[in-house]
């Protein structure tokens, strides 16, 4: 099942470069044949894809979502499967064209990662490994999806004028409103992150709470997105600030995920 899952990996890399190529053409060429065809590699993609990640748990023996590769695909899955949702509900293929290159290079550093199964260090081996770290694959993928959507606002205004581009982009309050809403997803299910970490940490080290440095980040990370929220709702803040927040938001949220790992090391070195 692993070599099935590393054929599929390859072919998903390869599905999604694909997509990213078209929605580039459709911007490029302004042909709306592009952008369908985009939407349905992608869509392709994310199925095998699926497919890659349910053969590595069988694979394994357990669920994908223990190390770094693990992580860093699934990761990608959720970009993948929450912009093309997004692209679809909003018929919005111009967010595909910027959601595309974030999607795959996440998806190239999975492949830069160790593919090497090993077993479970005992305080993983639970059940709320799966409701952990699931949601904060939505959840990123959901800040994701609000950051390419605070990149396009930004840079909307200094888009060559074209009746092709002002048909498929949102005018800046219907941007502003779907950003909002990722962000609100985002910030949901970080929430049931953090809830089922603590509760997590609870049975497996005795303490909910360590301020391990994932966990201090992953706070972070929560206060910034709420205060997006706070500002947004109770101070009226929308438009250009609503919009650099949600960029400054997903750079937490990458040196979260990351920077940690790399210059924090602690109990979730892991992933």
């Amino acid at each position: 099942m692993l070599q099935v899952e590393n054929t599929l990996f390859t072919i998903v890399m390869l599905l999604y470069f694909a997509a990213m190529i078209c929605y580039f053409l459709f911007i490029a060429v302004k042909k709306d044949g592009m952008a369908k065809t985009a939407i349905i590699l992608q869509s392709a993609g994310l199925v095998l894809h699926t497919a890659a990640l349910v053969c590595r748990g069988i694979g394994a023996g357990r669920l994908p979502l223990t190390n770094q590769y693990e992580f860093a695909t699934a990761f990608a899955w959720g970009l993948s499967l929450v912009s093309l949702i997004f692209v679809i509900r909003f018929k919005f293929p111009v967010l595909g064209a910027f959601a595309a290159p974030v999607t795959f290079l996440v998806i190239g550093y999975a492949a830069m990662q160790s593919k090497e199964v090993k077993e479970l260090m005992p305080a993983l081996r639970s059940n709320w490994l799966g409701f952990h770290v699931s949601t904060a694959i939505i959840a990123y993928g959901a800040f994701g999806v609000s950051f390419v959507l605070g990149i396009i606002f930004l840079l909307r205004d200094r888009m060559r004028a074209s009746g092709f581009l002002d048909s498929h982009i949102p005018d800046k309050e219907k941007l502003d409103i779907i950003s909002y809403r990722s962000v609100s997803l985002g910030l949901l299910f970080l929430s049931f992150t953090i809830i089922t970490g603590a509760i997590w940490a609870e049975r497996a080290w005795g303490s909910y709470w360590s301020w391990d440095p994932k966990e201090t980040w992953s706070l972070v990370t929560w206060i910034i997105y709420a205060a997006y929220l706070h500002l947004r709702i109770r101070r009226g803040w929308q438009g250009k600030a609503a919009a650099i927040f949600a960029v400054a938001g997903f750079i937490c949220v990458m040196f979260t995920y990351i920077g940690v790992n790399t210059f924090l090391p602690g109990v979730h070195s892991y992933a």
